[in-house]
């Protein structure tokens, strides 16, 4: 069977049985969970990487491996950042490693497994820009490509928040205090465990049911439907389709049920993306 090829950008525009099978080949899988601290949110603006973690663990085995490096590359760091992460200058300074003397050493498990992360694309970006640095261009193919955001979108569709500490407080995990790197890869790592547990125990109607009750976007709506995003709005605003609006940029939102099930008598079949 050809494996599913899913991008972290973009998954919620992907039918659910498309992402179902993705979810149950991960699961399958080793992972390599990273987190980086940083010095800002733009790596292509100079923020640099501060503290990275990496873990290795799966299902079968639990975690077999975990590291975590301070690194210091000679760049400011801002108090904000302090005050967030506990990270200060001098601590970078005193004990930081240079970076040539960690990133070509960890670069043999970060090509190993499925490359996992609590928003992956912000911690993918900051590895991308770091082994550029090193003239390296850091790649992993997008079905070896993991976001816990995103899975937990799927199954935790109507919790208030899927912030990696306020996922931590839900489910009581044991880990010291967030946005250190070591603590937030043994978070991502157990929550990863847990979420991926459930797909393994549940059916796949049970599964595509929680699935159903995402919240997604109208521009990932409009694929699914196959049709620009004014048509997808009128299509699902004649159909009744119940929506709400995004907290951070008041645009709609609509149960991915919802969409799919419109996109089906549509279309008169079952759609994949694949």
């Amino acid at each position: 069977m050809a494996h599913p090829i899913v991008r972290f950008r973009g998954q919620s525009a992907l039918h659910s049985k498309a992402l179902l099978a993705y979810y149950r080949q991960v699961s399958a899988s080793p992972l390599t969970v990273v987190d980086v601290e940083t010095t800002g949110s733009q790596p292509q603006r100079g923020s640099r990487v501060i503290e990275v973690s990496v873990l290795q663990a799966s299902l079968a085995t639990g975690i077999m491996h975990q590291e975590t490096h301070l690194i210091n590359p000679g760049v400011r760091v801002p108090a904000i950042i302090t005050q967030v992460t506990g990270i200060t200058a001098d601590l970078v300074t005193q004990q930081g490693k240079f970076p040539e003397t960690v990133w070509p050493d960890l670069l043999t498990r970060l090509e190993t497994g499925v490359l996992t992360a609590h928003n992956l694309e912000f911690d993918y970006a900051f590895l991308q820009a770091e082994y550029h640095k090193f003239d390296h261009r850091f790649r992993r193919p997008p079905e070896e490509q993991f976001c816990t955001v995103l899975l937990s979108r799927l199954l935790l569709a109507d919790l208030p928040s899927r912030r990696l500490p306020d996922l931590v407080a839900h489910f009581g995990f044991e880990v010291d205090t967030s946005h250190r790197a070591g603590a937030d890869a043994l978070a991502c790592w157990l929550l990863a465990e847990r979420l991926l547990q459930q797909i393994n125990a549940e059916s796949d109607d049970t599964l595509i049911a929680r699935f159903g009750r995402q919240w997604i976007r109208l521009k990932d709506a409009a694929v699914l439907l196959q049709c620009p995003q004014r048509t997808a709005q009128d299509l699902l605003d004649a159909a009744g389709i119940e929506h709400r609006f995004s907290k951070r940029k008041n645009r709609p939102l609509y149960r991915r049920g919802d969409v799919e099930r419109i996109a089906q008598e549509r279309h008169g079949k079952q759609l994949s993306l694949m």
